[in-house]
């Protein structure tokens, strides 16, 4: 499939976004996609944080705090969790794009702005950028990627899919990788809303088919994260989609490392 000028796009054809001539949403759109938990008008950045398989905007809330007044952290909230839990679920890595892009143009228009995600976010972090620069040519100053293989490594390719597992057998892989409070999982009635948005993500990036690009696709920065007692991934990989300065940093901790103190 050919892309623009001489790139080849690297979306599956089931995937390919088709030409679209944007209208930007309403201000009540973005704050439903957008969750800001505390705003800073005088940031000299933005950092858009993408959530892990299951997981809502409220994990990066104290993120705001932390990084102080320099950088105002907003954090993508999918349908089907927190004030969106009407919602359907997406069933494709498409339509999480196809609703977070316009809410990012007018944003990259008045700051610098940054991606991040996590695991799951790490993908639909990349597939965001990614949409930036082929529709409109315009990327983020840099992307955070963490707890992923790069989506056409062999790791990732190999991997068991996880979202069509019994619950049993789900629940079991869930408590292997740590990260999910053990009073969490023992809750049924807990498990009736969590699990459910779980799964629909990971059948979102199970189903989710990126080639190795022939050029990168980005020029930005770049840089992945990881937790030194979590399974491995390919980070190395990521370095195929960008031209630009590529960093690998490690920290202590398994898969949610960044949920320590």
């Amino acid at each position: 499939v050919e892309g623009a000028g001489s790139r080849r796009s690297c979306w599956s054809s089931s995937q390919l976004p088709e030409p679209n001539i944007w209208i930007l949403q309403l201000p009540s759109d973005m704050e439903k996609v957008l969750s800001c938990f505390r705003r800073s008008p005088e940031a000299a950045s933005r950092l858009i944080c993408f959530p892990w398989a299951g997981g809502g905007s409220v994990h990066y809330a104290r993120w705001g705090t932390i990084l102080s007044g320099s950088i105002e952290v907003l954090a993508v909230r999918l349908p089907g969790r927190e004030s969106r839990s009407r919602d359907p679920f997406f069933r494709n890595m498409l339509q999480i794009v196809d609703e977070v892009l316009p809410l990012l143009l007018p944003l990259l228009k008045e700051k610098p702005l940054a991606l991040f995600g996590h695991s799951f976010g790490a993908f639909a972090c990349f597939a965001v950028a990614d949409a930036l620069k082929r529709r409109h040519g315009v990327e983020p100053v840099h992307v955070f990627l963490s707890g992923a293989s790069a989506p056409f490594s062999e790791i990732r390719i190999k991997a068991p899919k996880r979202s069509d597992q019994s619950d049993g057998d789900f629940l079991r892989w869930l408590t292997s990788i740590g990260g999910t409070p053990p009073e969490l999982l023992e809750n049924p009635e807990v498990l009736k809303l969590f699990l459910p948005a779980l799964k629909a993500d990971l059948h979102v990036v199970e189903n989710f088919s990126y080639g190795k690009p022939d050029v990168p696709i980005l020029s930005c920065p770049l840089t992945c994260f990881d937790g030194r007692e979590d399974v491995p991934h390919d980070l190395q990989a990521w370095r195929d989609v960008t031209s630009g300065e590529f960093t690998i940093r490690m920290f202590d901790g398994s898969h949610f490392y960044l949920k320590d103190p």
